[in-house]
């Protein structure tokens, strides 16, 4: 009985290490076909342009903001 228990744990791990080989060699295909790599370049890339034109949207309105400032202080001291 325990020559036959062994057999078929031993038929089961080859079972499962060719399922593996096969799971790993799809996984392979579609990484290299499908272009995951080169979209995620891209979504960093414009992750990228998105956070510069976002600081200078920042900055700009910082500074109109500054002006617009000192011009009611001004006109606010001007009334004093």
């Amino acid at each position: 009985m325990l020559r036959g228990e062994n057999g078929i744990t031993l038929v089961a791990l080859i079972i499962t290490i060719i399922v593996l080989i096969i799971l790993a060699a799809v996984t392979i295909i579609n990484i290299t076909q499908f272009g995951i790599i080169n979209t995620a370049i891209n979504g960093s890339i414009n992750y990228s342009h998105a956070q510069s034109n976002e600081v200078y949207m920042i900055e700009g309105m910082s500074t109109s903001l500054d002006t617009t400032l000192s011009t009611i202080t001004s006109v606010l001291s001007g009334i004093k």
